[in-house]
């Protein structure tokens, strides 16, 4: 009876890994193209221009891909090290896909704004007066050196505040999506370890 739950646990979490594994797949796809066509357009900090959007979406997909790998290896293989580690990655994902959502919504050209209270903000971080190329109204290179009135003036912070309060109901229901999908995920692992070692205690 325990080792016929455990195959059914078995194959279920093997599923969910495996279009866990896609979706770090499309994380990391559109963070490549994001990267190829884009380039650091959307770069979120001037003092570390490689901290973009598209970097950070193909960091964020590389470690889904990593975390569903190990879940399915570990699902397969009945691995209790391989299942403690992927409920534990899993924790932790959930917080950096929140941040990446927010960052994303915040700096996509769909927002068209500057700094988080004023695009002056910016002025105190290169000690002079321009801001990133990823505030321009048209985007080149090095624009960000031209006169303010090629700049956006939008605050970001109230712009995605206004944005959140417009789209709160497909905001709620993505987040409770993927916390929904987060939970099934750790809810597979921690029965799957548990009848492990109850498959273990049984055979022994």
């Amino acid at each position: 009876m325990a080792r016929g739950c455990l195959q059914g646990v078995k194959y279920l979490m093997f599923a969910f890994n495996l279009l866990f594994w896609l979706g770090g797949c499309g994380i990391l796809g559109v963070g490549i193209w994001l990267a190829a066509t884009q380039g650091n357009f959307a770069t979120l900090s001037s003092s570390f221009p490689s901290l973009s959007a598209a970097n950070l979406l193909i960091v964020a997909g590389t470690f889904v891909m990593a975390i569903g790998f190990v879940g399915c290896i570990g699902a397969i293989k009945e691995n209790k090290c391989l299942l403690l580690t992927f409920f534990v990655l899993l924790l932790l994902v959930f917080l950096l896909e929140t941040s990446l959502a927010i960052l994303f919504f915040a700096y996509t050209d769909k927002f068209r704004c500057c700094g988080v209270s004023s695009y002056t903000d910016w002025f105190e971080v290169y000690n002079a007066t321009r801001v990133p190329d990823s505030c321009c109204l048209e985007f080149s290179e090095s624009c960000g050196l031209h006169a303010p009135g090629t700049w956006w003036k939008a605050p970001c912070y109230e712009t995605v505040k206004v944005w959140l309060q417009e789209n709160l109901l497909a905001v709620g229901v993505f987040g409770l999506c993927t916390a929904l999908v987060q939970i099934l995920g750790l809810t597979f692992a921690m029965t799957m370890y548990c009848q492990v070692v109850k498959a273990d205690t049984y055979c022994a």
